[in-house]
């Protein structure tokens, strides 16, 4: 099984821990010290050695930010992640506060006194974090002040995992769509055109995508921990372990780089400081460290988005049908899981475990899957109300007749990365159940038939999905959508549905559509399809081209859950054309199983 349900993080360590670090601040001279979920390569997902937010606080969450003072220590998250970080730590060593509501550096400017130091590690904060934060510090005449050594991974030396070392492997240019020197190609014509010098790549899964490798360094992401300078002329370079490299993996690569060990990469930033090049950082997924490197040596810093970002968003033609193909397996495994819980899920003998393992082997019966692509969420009842919930062997719930239960899962492929939740109903559901339930599903509707012009971002579409829920007075929080990559991560920058997403969706980009409603302490609803944004097209008697969505995710949506009374005939329209696409496109490959029966049954058109 790719998932593991021991118990992760907790409050047990968590009072000891502060008081070891507050002895090393006061050895340091500092006031405070700043411990991020994050690793010199600014990735969403950290290798488990890398994991020091989770070895000081007890908090497993994939976002956050630790700030230690000598009195005190708040523990920052999001409105995700709320419920579980008051669970996970010990109050009595860390405040939990919901960085929408106080920013860290409000907090920090509030708590530090004038001429205070405030100690972080410049590999594990981002050129703009750094910049937000210096800022705000200096009006009450407080300091950041980078330090040398963490003192945490200096405390951290007991069961303390190794570094990753999976082996590198190739993905195919039939599935990538372009060569890696193609690639490289119209990143160096960018870099030219903007007179830049070069350009130094440090996002996983911008150097995934550039140089078509993938790898298992991190969990459910198939990414590999390296580095890459790419100069407007000559070879790229690429800084990684060469014990994961094969002889043929070395062979490949070195047609498009040049490869060294991760050593090399400090003594690679001075050299182009020595050159005094002009070099292009991306300030959001750059760490300071490498920025100060350069500046140290003499290099001209010129900060501009990733220049892999853009291109990788945008899906080619050989991603798109990946997609595709990827989502009909998928749907197929989803389809057998439903219909196996739907037969199953009632008679008190399934617990959430056991759910998700089976939702596992359903995928893992595709020769095509690689893993899952991340932790399956997968809620009881009250676990449902838990935005990123992780079930453990200490919460393992049953399911329970009469209640709601919410999985939120998905695979790694390898032509594609499918992300997909589906609310189910384990037994009779109550009235309320439906009518949350058919509000979210009016959110979905409303972004799945959103027709928008060239330009549109996704925060101006984020509120169709919550109007419905607005009008009740409901709400969630946590974004509509996110984008998803190509056999990468699933989360990919910088497409979105949030009221953050600032960028404008562009026809190639894939994102998810999963609005929800969280009741605490009873049920969880929220239901999640991928997204694939069209070409622009002309719509009759319009004056400006439009474009739309297409849906990928094929499964189901449970329709005993739906209150027709509460839809508009378009709205029950887009369901019954939608199910009998889900019907259409999947039966044919479940044909001789058990689960084609359900399938008909599900996908039965509802009636006003």
């Amino acid at each position: 099984m790719y998932q593991k349900f021991d118990d992760v993080g907790g409050p047990a360590h968590g009072a000891a821990r502060v008081r070891l670090l507050r002895r090393e601040m006061a050895r340091l001279g500092v006031a405070g010290f700043l411990v991020p979920r994050a690793d010199e390569y600014q990735n969403e997902y950290v290798s488990p050695d890398a994991e020091l937010l989770l070895w000081l606080t007890g908090f497993s969450g994939s976002s956050g930010l630790a700030a230690v003072l000598c009195a005190k220590a708040a523990l920052f998250v999001d409105g995700r992640y709320t419920l579980q970080a008051a669970d996970q730590t010990d109050p009595s060593a860390f405040t939990v506060v919901k960085s929408t509501e106080t920013k860290p550096s409000d907090w920090l400017a509030a708590n530090l006194a004038e001429s205070d130091k405030l100690g972080y590690d410049p590999r594990l904060h981002t050129m703009s974090d750094v910049e937000g934060l210096a800022k705000a510090l200096a009006k009450i005449g407080a300091h950041l002040t980078p330090l040398a050594d963490n003192p945490v991974s200096g405390l951290w030396v007991v069961d303390r995992p190794p570094s990753p070392s999976a082996p590198v492997i190739s993905q195919p240019v039939a599935l990538a769509g372009r060569t890696s020197a193609e690639k490289i190609a119209a990143i160096q014509n960018d870099l030219n055109n903007a007179r830049q010098n070069a350009a130094v790549i440090t996002a996983l899964d911008s150097i995934a995508w550039l140089f078509n490798i993938r790898g298992a360094d991190l969990p459910h992401t198939p990414f590999v921990l390296s580095h890459a300078i790419v100069p407007a002329q000559g070879q790229a370079a690429l800084f990684i372990a060469g014990a994961k490299l094969s002889h043929a993996m070395r062979a490949a690569l070195a047609d498009v780089a040049a490869i060294h060990e991760p050593a090399a990469f400090p003594d690679a930033l001075a050299a182009l400081g020595m050159q005094r090049a002009s070099v292009r950082l991306d300030p959001a997924r750059t760490s300071k460290w490498i920025a100060d490197c350069l500046v140290s040596s003499g290099a001209g810093v010129s900060e501009g988005e990733d220049p892999c970002v853009a291109p990788k968003a945008k899906k080619n033609a050989a991603e798109i049908a990946g997609a595709c193909a990827a989502h009909k397996r998928d749907g197929v495994a989803m389809v057998r899981f439903l219909a196996w819980l739907d037969a199953t899920g009632s008679s008190g003998e399934v617990d959430e475990i056991g759910a998700a393992q089976r939702l596992e082997a359903f995928r893992r019966e595709s020769p095509e899957l690689r893993e899952i692509s991340f932790d399956t969420i997968s809620g009881a009842g009250p676990h449902g109300a838990i935005v990123h919930y992780r079930v453990t062997y200490s919460t393992n719930r049953k399911l329970e007749p009469d209640s709601l239960f919410l999985i939120d899962s998905g695979g790694q492929y390898v032509d594609g990365t499918t992300d997909i939740t589906r609310t189910v109903a384990i037994g009779r559901p109550s009235a309320e159940m439906r009518w949350h339930f058919t509000l979210v599903l009016k959110g979905h509707i409303a972004i799945a038939t959103a027709r928008f012009p060239k330009g549109t971002r996704g925060c101006d579409l984020d509120a169709f999905a919550r109007r419905a829920l607005w009008d009740a007075g409901l709400d969630y929080d946590h974004g509509t959508g996110h984008g998803v990559g190509s056999y990468l991560s699933v989360h990919e920058g910088p497409q979105g549905l949030s009221k953050r997403a600032s960028a404008a969706l562009e026809p190639g980009m894939i994102v998810s559509n999963e609005p929800g409603y969280y009741r605490e302490g009873a049920y969880g609803i929220r239901i999640e399809n991928l997204l694939l944004v069209n070409e622009p097209e002309a719509v009759q008697g319009g004056e400006r081209p439009m474009m739309a969505f297409e849906t990928l995710t094929l499964a189901p949506i449970d329709r005993r859950l739906v209150d027709p009374d509460l839809m508009s005939d378009a709205e029950i329209g887009w369901l019954n054309c939608y199910h009998a696409r889900v019907e259409c496109e999947l039966g044919g490959l479940l044909e001789g199983d058990v689960a084609r029966e359900w399938l008909r049954k599900a996908c039965t058109p509802v009636q006003q």
